[in-house]
């Protein structure tokens, strides 16, 4: 399916909003489209695609636990994925993590970059064991920072 077309079916404010929630897009995505092509101002674009990219985030945060417990109890594939992800991960990247802390999740999720937002934030935050009370406001923040850079690269204020 063209996703122009099926989004054409929406008024703008809600297409901005439902791009913002997608794993690939997030607000990258939404805020560019919301101003260059939906010509929505700037100020309701940022918050539409700030709100849109962290809801997901919520459900991320609170339900990935469970699921992956699940799924490891009931499947040896996804038992032996999960350990694999987690020890790798960790060995990989905790460094980073125990040396800046808050930092370095906040500035994760803020840089707007391919890889890197919200869902790839919650998913850090997930793996690196941060309870949802500590990364939620974090990654939010870090939404937030992304959202104002790309909004600033969208109006052309901030260039690369």
């Amino acid at each position: 399916m063209d996703l122009t077309v099926f989004f054409n079916n929406f008024p703008p404010e809600i297409a901005t909003f439902i791009i913002s929630m997608l794993p690939i897009s997030e607000l990258r995505g939404a805020i560019p489209v919301a101003i260059g092509i939906y010509h929505l101002n700037p100020i309701e674009a940022y918050f539409l695609a700030v709100i849109g990219n962290i809801i997901p985030v919520i459900f991320i945060l609170k339900y990935i636990e469970p699921v992956s417990k699940y799924l490891m109890s009931k499947c040896e594939f996804f038992n032996k994925f999960f350990i694999y992800l987690f020890e790798h991960t960790r060995k990989k990247h905790n460094g980073k993590f125990e040396k800046w802390g808050a930092l370095a999740l906040i500035t994760f999720v803020a840089i707007p970059l391919p890889i890197t937002g919200g869902w790839s934030g919650a998913l850090a935050a997930f793996v690196f064991g941060i309870p949802f009370k500590k990364a939620f406001p974090l990654i939010s923040l870090g939404v937030m920072i992304a959202g104002v850079i790309v909004t600033g690269l969208s109006l052309g204020v901030l260039k690369i």
